[in-house]
């Protein structure tokens, strides 16, 4: 039994798999493709939604330096997915790496965290659209019901409350808008992404540029706000905490390996896609939090709107771009919906294709090489969550699922250097064991410093897995049962 639990994928055996007619999912993504996916992923829910909540809750002005601190770690993380998007260049992003170094019990534990990653990030920024659209429609004089614009259920310090609400309807119409042009294929979903980020990152800079002048500096007065007695509420340990909760801002890269498969060039240009694209994002956070927190006080940030608020409160001075920014935003908010729900159906494609799952997820549409099924399926349980439960909670569960999977991915990279050295890498991980080691390190810390609530909903999450695979998994893995 352990034998078969810990039983490795070879690489030669994946890339075979993957060469016969590409598994067949098409290769249309170019360089520019992928920096742009990445960018449609990354720039959106850090920004627009989390900069607010993270602010006020946490880290006060500092959130600066929260992001900061993710930035680096993910710049580790993301040299360490470099090499692997290149070597091997599949769909499945970590799944299919830790196949190759960890074995079939583990590379489960670890889809069916990115499942819970992709899932949940789809869910919170779905529901940041709703609360932007929602802002947007308000100030054209439309207004819908409450109980059809918030989430059914929350949770507080009394634990989970029905709210009256039947559903945030808005959070779920862009899931499925968003699941239609997915069906409808990679190579038209990209293009949509694309003129996307030009709108969005446009909309950005203007913030930054226009919004510089109505800073008032005694809004980052103090620029660390006093720890309140708790763990993780302002001082240095809410800065930590709030690189915690914003480190799934930079999910985008991730997002962006599960596509290598569909690459055109994946050896040269995954590197590419995946660095680039998050500095480029990195630069945009910094500068944006910086110009928020200045604005307005960050005790007034929680909101799911924060940057719709902030140039409100400007009065006349911003009024003419506030529609801008909202438009952006949702414009925003779309693209990481999108990346984050070709992620999902990609994981569900992979992990069906090794039996893991049924194999109905693994069957792709002859016509435009789309894993239908699994972006059905992924529409459905990701309206369902959107629509059910808060921002609070989803966005927590994204980031520790995240930072799981980013500590797995440098861990792997020092394995297979030590058990299988010989292997091409058309790009190779500067400064190993350093650079993963650093990026597990920091990666680890931030997990730390979320709550316990965050901890306990993973535990529940992972024992649900732990059934799937022994009632499911193992029995219908192309590993262990060749037959």
């Amino acid at each position: 039994m352990i034998e078969r639990l810990f039983k490795k994928k070879d690489i030669a055996t994946i890339l075979s798999e993957s060469a016969k007619d590409n598994g067949g999912l098409k290769r249309s993504l170019s360089a520019a493709n992928l920096v742009t996916l990445g960018i449609g992923a990354i720039v959106g829910t850090g920004i627009f939604v989390i900069t607010g909540q993270a602010a006020a809750t946490y880290a006060g002005p500092a959130l600066t330096i929260s992001f900061l601190i993710s930035a680096l770690s993910c710049v580790m993380a993301g040299l360490c997915y470099a090499e692997f998007a290149a070597m091997i260049p599949v769909a499945g992003s970590v799944y299919s790496y830790s196949y190759t170094t960890m074995g079939e019990f583990l590379a489960w534990f670890i889809g069916w965290i990115l499942i819970l990653e992709y899932l949940f990030a789809c869910s919170s920024v779905s529901v940041g659209w709703s609360g932007y659209m929602m802002s947007l429609l308000d100030g054209w004089g439309v207004h819908l019901p409450m109980h059809m614009i918030t989430p059914t259920f929350d949770h507080t310090d009394s634990g989970w409350i029905w709210t009256g609400s039947i559903v945030n309807f808005p959070a779920v119409f862009i899931v499925v808008l968003v699941s239609a042009l997915l069906v409808g294929g990679i190579k038209q979903s990209a293009w949509i992404n694309n003129v996307i980020v030009v709108i969005k990152v446009g909309v950005i800079l203007l913030f930054i540029g226009f919004g510089i002048s109505f800073i008032d500096t005694n809004n980052w007065q103090p620029y660390i706000p006093e720890n309140t007695g708790q763990f993780g509420e302002f001082g240095w340990s809410g800065i930590l905490r709030g690189a915690g909760v914003v480190f799934y801002a930079f999910l985008g890269f991730d997002a962006l390996s599960t596509a290598a498969q569909e690459a055109k060039n994946p050896q040269k240009d995954m590197p590419k896609g995946i660095l680039i694209s998050l500095l480029i994002c990195a630069v945009l956070y910094v500068g944006v939090t910086a110009v928020l927190t200045g604005i307005i006080n960050y005790k007034e940030l929680d909101v799911p709107a924060p940057i719709a608020l902030a140039i409100d409160s400007t009065g006349e001075g911003l009024a003419w771009l506030s529609p801008f920014i909202k438009l952006g935003a949702i414009a925003g908010l779309s693209s990481v919906i999108l990346v984050m729900m070709l992620g999902q159906s990609r994981i569900y494609y992979a992990i069906s294709k090794d039996g893991l799952l049924p194999k109905v997820f693994s069957k792709i549409n002859v016509k435009n090489g789309v894993p239908r099924n699994a972006t059905i399926f992924a529409c459905a349980v990701t309206a369902l969550f959107a629509g059910l439960f808060p921002l609070h909670v989803l966005s927590e569960l994204v980031s520790i699922g995240t930072l799981m999977a980013f500590t797995i991915v440098c861990l792997s990279i020092l394995i297979l250097r030590k058990t299988q050295p010989s292997l091409n890498r058309p790009f190779k991980t500067p400064f190993v064991p350093f650079v993963p080691l650093l990026g597990a390190g920091i990666c680890i810390l931030q997990m730390l410093s979320l709550p316990w609530t965050t901890w306990s909903r993973l535990i529940i999450w992972t024992i649900f897995g732990v059934i799937i695979y022994f009632t499911y998994g193992i029995k219908h893995s192309k590993l262990n049962n060749p037959r």
